[in-house]
């Protein structure tokens, strides 16, 4: 069976908007997600650039930005709102989703939190609320991701996000094809076509 790797972080809406879509992507071609959380500030501190890329945007390429998040939103037919307080740190989030035990459940149960719901998910006892309402047992998961285990393991797998060239979220690899943002899924499908067929 393919498989497809998705590179994602909770502070990402374009990795929002294409974690709602990868899995039907995938499953229309066979083909399996490898969830891959990683620490989009970390990569950016790694190639040197704003942590927060709106910052450096002009006022019209902002104002444009947001509603282009809105119509892809739209298309998806999925919610979208601006936190009031974005972009917010996620390393606890993260270092969550990996102490959760179920990373799939996790990343939904945070995105919605924090793209439709706005709440603060720098917050442990939100961190907590949002996976025990998703099922998870989040008093657990947020005692894990103060591990040395579970932070050595988040920052590893930044380490490979910049060691294979991610720049950006979301970041989907098939096979060594590297696709970035939710406007590529089509070329993904594209690329599980061909490896269905070979």
């Amino acid at each position: 069976m393919a498989e497809l790797e998705f590179f994602f972080d909770i502070v990402c809406p374009y990795a929002y908007l294409g974690s709602t879509q990868i899995e039907r992507v995938a499953a229309e071609h066979g083909a399996t997600v490898v969830w891959k959380p990683f620490l989009l500030g970390g990569v950016f501190r790694a190639l040197g650039v704003a942590d927060d890329q709106s910052a450096v945007m002009s006022p019209a390429k902002q104002r444009h930005n947001l509603q282009d998040m809105q119509r892809w939103a739209a298309h998806f037919g999925v919610p979208l709102v601006m936190p009031a307080s974005h972009p917010q740190r996620t390393v606890l989030a993260l270092r969550a989703i990996l102490g959760s035990g179920d990373i799939i459940a996790a990343q939904r149960a945070l995105y919605l939190a924090y793209w439709r719901d706005g709440e603060d998910i720098t917050d442990e006892g939100v961190v907590t609320s949002v996976l025990d309402r998703a099922g998870l047992a989040g008093a657990r998961a947020v005692e894990r991701a103060k591990t040395t285990a579970i932070k050595t393991e988040l920052r590893e797998r930044t380490d490979e996000a910049v060691a294979r060239g991610v720049f950006g979220a979301p970041t989907v690899f098939v096979g060594d094809e590297m696709f970035w943002g939710q406007d590529r899924l089509h070329f993904v499908a594209k690329a599980l076509q061909r490896r269905t067929q070979n």
